[in-house]
């Protein structure tokens, strides 16, 4: 599982048969100290997530297990809400979903 902030929303005019009714969303991955870390991805929504929250998700092939329909081609799944980080004896709080 990797951390990550969802930065906004997309819609795809043709979806792939499996995938119809998922979200699509951005998201930035972020690393160990919440800083933005690589590219941002285009990530499946598992759950119901938006632009500002502080999301975990999966990548490869657990990222097609995670949906409805298992085994469609998607490279990343928003699976859960992220809401405290603790780290090195700190705590910091994510924003509350929306």
């Amino acid at each position: 599982m990797f951390l990550a902030r969802v930065t906004g929303r997309l819609v795809a005019t043709i979806s792939y048969e499996g995938l119809d009714g998922v979200p699509l969303q951005w998201i930035q991955p972020l690393d160990e100290d919440g800083k933005a870390h690589g590219p941002q991805l285009v990530a499946c929504a598992a759950i119901s997530s938006g632009p500002g929250d502080l999301v975990h998700f999966v990548d490869g092939r657990e990222a097609a297990l995670a949906l409805e329909e298992t085994y469609v081609p998607v490279d990343a799944t928003i699976i859960g809400y992220v809401e405290q980080v603790q780290r090195a004896g700190s705590t910091h709080f994510a924003e509350s979903p929306s």
